[in-house]
Order: C-alpha cells, then structure tokens, then sequence
C-alpha cells in the first residue's frame, strides 16, 4: 500500500502550486495550520542547497474533532502533510494518505473516518 496521495504539475512553478493548493484544501475544507520551509530550513542548519520543499500542515476542523472523539491519542498523527516538491520539470505534491497513517490504531471507526478524510484529500490533489 502506498502512503500518500500524489499528483505532479508540468510547468509550473512551487509557489504556483502552493497558492493552488492551499485553495483546493480550503475547497474541501482543510486549513493550513503550519508549513515548513524544507529548502530554508536545511540551507540553515546545514548550508546544504536542494530543490524548493514544502511541508503544508492541513486540517479539516470536523475530521479533526471527529477522529479526536474516536480516539483522544489520535492528535499525535495530525495534521495531515501534504509536500510539495521542486522535481525535474514541475512541482510533485504529495497528501498523507490517513487510511495508511492510521493502520497503527486498531478501531474500525477511526479507518472509516481516515477514508472519508482520504476522499477529500484526493479530491484535493485533483485540483490543484
């Protein structure tokens, strides 16, 4: 089983995709509580260079609240990353696939939550 949800976007640049993105999240009802600038963050600590990487930190509000009731725990996994990546002629944007992160927690009720949660983030991916 493949952990994430991925799509790659000919032409285009990453803050492109970036914008585009965070609108098909919010499209699907997703919030970006955090990003992590991979790129700057290891030109700093490491002085090393490497392509454009971004670390969107997502959150449906109402998945989030359900899955928490689910399981109180559950928050260690969340929010759900999505990357996007600089590769050779586009931008590769990749989504936690939830019913693959969620595998570690045995409770049926949470896998059907992380389904609905993988539904929206592919349609998300779509998008964008």
């Amino acid at each position: 089983m493949t952990y994430t949800i991925n799509r790659v976007i000919s032409g285009a640049g990453i803050d492109d995709i970036d914008s585009r993105a965070r609108k098909a999240l919010a499209d699907q009802g997703f919030g970006v509580l955090t990003e992590i600038d991979v790129k700057a963050t290891m030109k700093k600590k490491l002085d090393v260079e490497m392509p454009a990487y971004r670390i969107l930190g997502a959150c449906n509000p109402k998945m989030a609240y359900q899955a928490i009731g689910i399981e109180p725990r559950v928050g260690a996994m969340l929010p759900c990353n999505v990357i996007l990546r600089e590769v050779g002629g586009g931008v590769e944007v990749s989504a936690i696939d939830p019913v693959a992160s969620m595998q570690a927690i045995e409770n049926a009720e949470l896998t059907a939550v992380a389904g609905d949660v993988r539904d929206l983030l592919t349609k998300a991916v779509a998008a964008i």
